[in-house]
């Protein structure tokens, strides 16, 4: 649980400079914050878990494709990364702190693989939080997870980029 104010609290500011400040929380797809703003109440959205809550709730409640187009939004695991592709900030952060850009040339080529496999498979591609996990860690997921059904990796792909905007909003926090 997390109750630490945000730098910037929705009570505080207008629609617009609230948007700026967290229409990227979710991998381009200001629509969560923009559905945020609709639950606004008071000092509800002030903190990471009031903001985080009102922005699941939308999410959860977006149509099937929009929620794919969201899923669809984030890059593969290591591959862009390795070939030198622009990621957004926060993703260029993140897999760098899992120790992605330090993949050997067999984890590289085995993240390449998987993608390419889960992609066929699933349709978007592997979601995974990975703060707090190394290159081993995401890599046994992947492979436990390829096994899945699409219905169950689509549940997981959406809680993982819950877990992502969680995250990022706890980077915001005024402490």
């Amino acid at each position: 649980m997390n109750n630490a104010l945000l730098d910037i609290q929705a009570s505080k500011v207008s629609e617009l400079v609230f948007l700026e400040a967290y229409g990227g929380i979710y991998e381009f797809s200001a629509w969560a914050a923009t559905g945020a703003w609709g639950h606004r109440n008071g000092t509800n959205l002030d903190t990471v878990d009031g903001l985080h809550s009102a922005m699941t709730l939308t999410v959860a409640g977006a149509e099937e494709a929009a929620q794919m187009k969201l899923i669809c939004a984030h890059p593969d695991l290591a591959q862009k990364l390795a070939v030198g592709e622009e990621l957004t900030e926060a993703s260029t952060n993140e897999q760098t702190s899992a120790g992605l850009h330090k993949c050997t040339q067999a984890e590289y080529e085995e993240f390449q693989t998987l993608n390419t496999g889960y992609k066929g498979k699933f349709g978007f591609p592997f979601i995974i939080a990975v703060k707090g996990l190394n290159r081993q860690d995401i890599l046994s997921a992947f492979r436990a997870r390829i096994n899945n059904d699409r219905e169950t990796e689509f549940g997981a792909a959406l809680k993982e980029i819950d877990r992502i905007a969680y995250f990022r909003l706890c980077d915001l926090t005024e402490i």
